[in-house]
């Protein structure tokens, strides 16, 4: 299982080892990081402090297209950009096209986990988008099913939906994964996992 994703602060990047996490505990399962490449100019990065909290990640590697074909699932994680994906994600996707015309996705499982700045900065249309690409590529897609109890949680704001895994960074980025935040993600890493298993006959 390969998790692909983009983060700027570091929050992205703590819900997909939440992921993997909970992807490596179904027997059998290895569960692989990866992130896309960067758009924003290295100036803009040292400014806003972003390329100081990026060190904390920087030893993933980068993803390549052609791998995709490698992982029985792929869980994909991007922060919002006005209620869809970030551009670094979307210009990753964007090179699939010789992948797409292959059908070299078809049959695989896909899910994606997003953050937002505010409670609904965009949770769940950010997901819900990014399954149109996955839909083109033939994938099965997974999200969280109610069966994970966070998802129904009145005792804190929390991110998450049945879509897929979700955290609150607030609006200067200081807040970090709640735990239930991470026991969601930790929950879909290991549902889409399983799927995965059953739908390849292992």
């Amino acid at each position: 299982m390969y998790v692909i994703f983009y983060s700027m602060y570091g929050h992205i990047y703590k819900l997909a080892e939440a992921v993997a996490a909970g992807a490596r505990e179904v027997e059998g399962a290895q569960a692989e990081l990866f992130q896309v490449a960067e758009l924003v100019p290295e100036s803009a990065l040292e400014r806003t402090g972003a390329k100081a909290a990026r060190q904390a990640f920087a030893h993933i590697p980068e993803a390549k297209v052609e791998q995709l074909t490698e992982a029985d699932a792929i869980l994909f994680g991007t922060p919002t950009r006005f209620g869809n994906m970030c551009a670094q994600m979307r210009n990753f996707l964007d090179q699939t096209g010789r992948l797409w015309a292959k059908g070299g996705l078809i049959g695989k499982v896909g899910s994606v986990f997003t953050s937002t700045a505010t409670q609904h900065g965009g949770q769940e249309t950010t997901i819900v988008s990014f399954h149109t690409t996955l839909l083109h590529h033939g994938m099965v897609i997974v999200g969280v099913p109610y069966s994970e109890p966070g998802l129904s949680t009145l005792k804190e704001i929390t991110g998450g939906s049945p879509y897929g895994a979700g955290t609150l960074t607030g609006g200067d980025g200081s807040r970090q994964p709640s735990e239930n935040e991470l026991a969601i993600a930790r929950f879909q890493g290991r549902h889409a996992t399983q799927i995965a298993k059953k739908l390849a006959g292992k």
